[in-house]
């Protein structure tokens, strides 16, 4: 048996456990305890949404993810992936769902979706978070929803 040494810091432990943590309160659809996981002034940018996708984590990051627990209520997630590189965490994760009530625009037809998403978040001294950055493949998240 081959035994794998790690190169990973107690403060890269530590902050990969606030990420495990983060999806672990979204799989309890559990908001309050996503945001308390930040500093007050932190950010978060839906990144396919452009502009419009930025704001205060504990301010729009909430109402952004309330709605879609509201409109996905078996949202869930699974974590394939994560490393650290310098203040930042980089999470690769499927998040799935079924649809069953109107979501930004896109009325419900009671469809699935499974999307392979990427957090980085970024992370203070004090080992909160900053920011964090969500990416996905947003035509096929649309594609799956309307069938198109």
């Amino acid at each position: 048996m081959e035994t794998t040494k790690t190169t990973d810091t107690l403060t890269d432990l530590t902050r990969k456990g606030t990420c495990i943590e983060f999806f672990s309160a979204y799989q309890e659809l559990d908001t309050e305890r996503m945001i308390n996981l930040a500093t007050p002034d932190a950010t978060v940018w839906f990144q396919p949404l452009g502009e419009d996708g930025k704001g205060l984590f504990q301010e729009f990051g909430k109402t952004v993810w309330s709605l879609l627990i509201d409109c996905f209520p078996d949202l869930d997630n699974t974590v394939d992936s994560m490393y650290s590189e310098d203040d930042s965490v980089i999470c690769k994760v499927a998040i799935f769902g079924t649809q069953e009530k109107e979501f930004l625009g896109l009325p419900s037809k009671g469809f699935k979706f499974n999307s392979d998403h990427i957090f980085v978040f970024r992370f203070d001294e004090n080992d909160k978070i900053i920011d964090l950055k969500i990416s996905w493949n947003h035509e096929s998240f649309v594609a799956q929803l309307t069938g198109y």
